[in-house]
């Protein structure tokens, strides 16, 4: 049974929703902090982290911020419910919003389920200092790419200040611990203080952890090492932190591991015996700069959001398995498994890129598409011909993998018509010879009861015409 549910925010609808499988209304939730957040926190998601998560983000952190009392480190429960209420938004909404803050760390959410019922805490995580946030290697591009240069200087400006040169000229005189204080037997007796407390902690501040990357799912080590030669880069250089960096930048910048073997050659220092870090950044950057016109990568959806996701469990016929591959999977980079591991040229990333931010297709939708599209034109990406289809899309709000591969299968008729249209105009009126058309694997025209099935008389004839092509041909 399909659930649907509608609810109005900036005027769109949102549909057929699955949200409902991770959160509930009526389900009950808590907000915790990781230590004390400070108020100058406020100034740095506002001006920092905002850019990047959205304004709906950063409003559900200072919501939450704001239910924990001060100088305290827990709220008291609430019900979803209330926080929809709260906020004029529906749950979808709040939902999508928790993931951003999870995905960029600043929230961790656990949750406990007991007699049907489920209670959550939302832990809330500090943002990442100034220092820490403009030398991430992550954060800090993802933030030049999203305001532009002249906006990124004036916030490096402003959360900078002039460094105080006291040393020059000047001679340290600060006392040390032991010259100022002494440790002397008490005159009365009073017994230790009590390190034990039941059910209590102590107020302080966790130190907030960068993002990074899962270096044994995003990047292929082995090829690196087996790529690698000793006498360049020994093995015994690559160590955690490098590892770490090269996940991070791989995931960033696209690098496989024969393009990062090559950066970690030009930033192997001969001397030291071991690879600069900085220098690493900088030879990617510069890398991905030379193979992109000088652009620097957005922050996206990766893949299809969880929230519009339909196969939540191991999908098991074939047509569940191809729907979680398209709903887990980047267009970019099912453009490259259906090239055999090419990588895709500019312009079809730019088809992409436009279907995506201008027609606000999901991943997911778009890879039904570009599979469509590519075995509908002879695996050619056609700008007009893609462009038209999305539109379409749009207009029907289509947000979901099955969705799309309904309507693909509906409307194949008229999509049909579009392509011989298109065809028709480019060569001056005149009509292309029909032929075959190679459909994807999911789209089976027997399913589909709006397409009229061709009578026997009907085969008979177009078997004859066939024949009498062929017997032309020939000649």
């Amino acid at each position: 049974m399909t659930l649907a549910f509608f609810s109005y925010f900036d005027g769109e609808v949102e549909t057929e929703m699955a949200h409902w499988k991770e959160l509930l209304p009526i389900d009950r939730y808590s907000v915790a902090t990781g230590g004390l957040l400070h108020e100058y926190d406020r100034k740095i998601i506002t001006l920092l982290y905002q850019p990047l998560i959205g304004p709906l983000s950063m409003s559900l952190y200072m919501t939450l911020w704001a239910q924990v009392e001060e100088n305290r480190l827990w709220s008291q429960t609430n019900s979803h419910h209330s926080l929809m209420s709260f906020m004029d938004l529906s749950l979808n909404a709040i939902y999508e919003a928790r993931l951003k803050l999870e995905g960029i760390g600043l929230l961790k959410t656990f949750v406990q389920s007991s007699e049907g019922e489920r209670e959550f805490v939302y832990e809330l995580q500090p943002p990442l200092s100034p220092e820490r946030f403009f030398l991430d290697g992550m954060l800090n591009i993802y933030l030049y790419q999203k305001v532009g240069k002249n906006r990124y200087s004036a916030l490096k400006q402003f959360f900078s200040d002039k460094e105080i040169a006291v040393h020059a000229g000047f001679e340290e005189v600060t006392r040390a611990f032991q010259d100022v204080y002494d440790s002397a037997v008490p005159t009365t007796f009073e017994n230790a203080p009590d390190e034990n407390f039941t059910d209590q902690a102590l107020m302080g501040r966790i130190s907030p952890k960068g993002i990074q990357i899962d270096a044994t799912a995003n990047f292929d080590f082995d090829l690196l090492y087996a790529g690698l030669s000793e006498s360049l880069v020994p093995k015994k250089a690559i160590t955690q932190k490098v590892r770490e960096a090269i996940s991070n930048l791989s995931f960033l910048y696209g690098i496989d591991p024969i393009h990062m073997k090559n950066l970690l050659i030009t930033a192997m220092d001969d001397v030291a015996n071991k690879i600069n870090i900085e220098e690493l950044r900088k030879s990617a950057r510069d890398w991905y700069q030379l193979e992109h016109q000088e652009r620097l990568p957005e922050l996206v959806d990766k893949v299809h959001p969880v929230i519009k996701q339909t196969i939540v469990s191991e999908p098991k016929s074939k047509e569940e398995k191809l729907i979680h591959y398209l709903e887990t999977t980047s267009p970019r980079q099912l453009l490259i498994d259906i090239a055999g591991g090419t990588l895709p040229s500019k312009a079809d990333l730019k088809i992409i890129e436009d279907v995506m931010f201008k027609q606000k297709l999901l991943p997911g939708v778009v890879n039904v598409l570009i599979e469509y599209v590519l075995l509908k034109s002879d695996m050619k990406l056609t700008k007009a011909y893609v462009d038209k289809i999305a539109s379409h899309w749009a207009r029907k709000q289509i947000s979901t993998v099955k969705e799309a591969m309904d309507l693909a299968i509906k409307e194949h008729r008229q999509y049909m018509e579009w392509a011989d249209n298109k065809k028709t105009t480019k060569s001056g009126g005149k009509k292309q010879p029909i032929r075959t058309e190679l459909l994807p694997d999911w789209f089976n025209e027997e399913d589909d009861k709006n397409l009229a099935q061709p009578s026997d008389d009907q085969l008979i004839d177009k078997k004859r015409a066939l024949e009498e092509r062929l017997k032309k041909y020939k000649k």
